[in-house]
């Protein structure tokens, strides 16, 4: 259940308070947080592909902000540390798609 609530509100954020034009879209599929809630790692999918990289670099270079913007919205003690993940089950699913029309 934090894991939905932590990823609402990153999107919130990296959508609204963000403010960098380096990034590029960006959406947040899935959040998985550790059992002890000190770490969390954030899954994002960009549109393009070729914004992966620098978008990325953004992330991390803005993670101290990001993470302090998530405390202030959490009702925990403790807010988790982030770690960003390029998403790419996107890629697979569509992967999987192709080959099963091709089987048809």
């Amino acid at each position: 259940r934090i894991a939905g609530i932590i990823r609402k509100h990153l999107a919130e954020i990296i959508q609204l308070k963000l403010k960098n034009p380096n990034l590029g879209f960006v959406s947040i599929p899935e959040v998985k947080v550790s059992n002890d809630f000190s770490y969390a790692k954030v899954y994002v999918s960009f549109f393009r592909k070729e914004d992966e990289l620098t978008g990325m670099e953004v992330l991390e270079h803005s993670k101290g902000f990001i993470r302090t913007e998530l405390a202030k919205t959490l009702d925990t003690r403790r807010c988790p540390e982030l770690r960003f993940e390029i998403d790419h089950s996107y890629e697979k699913e569509a992967r999987i798609t192709e080959l099963l029309n091709k089987t048809k």
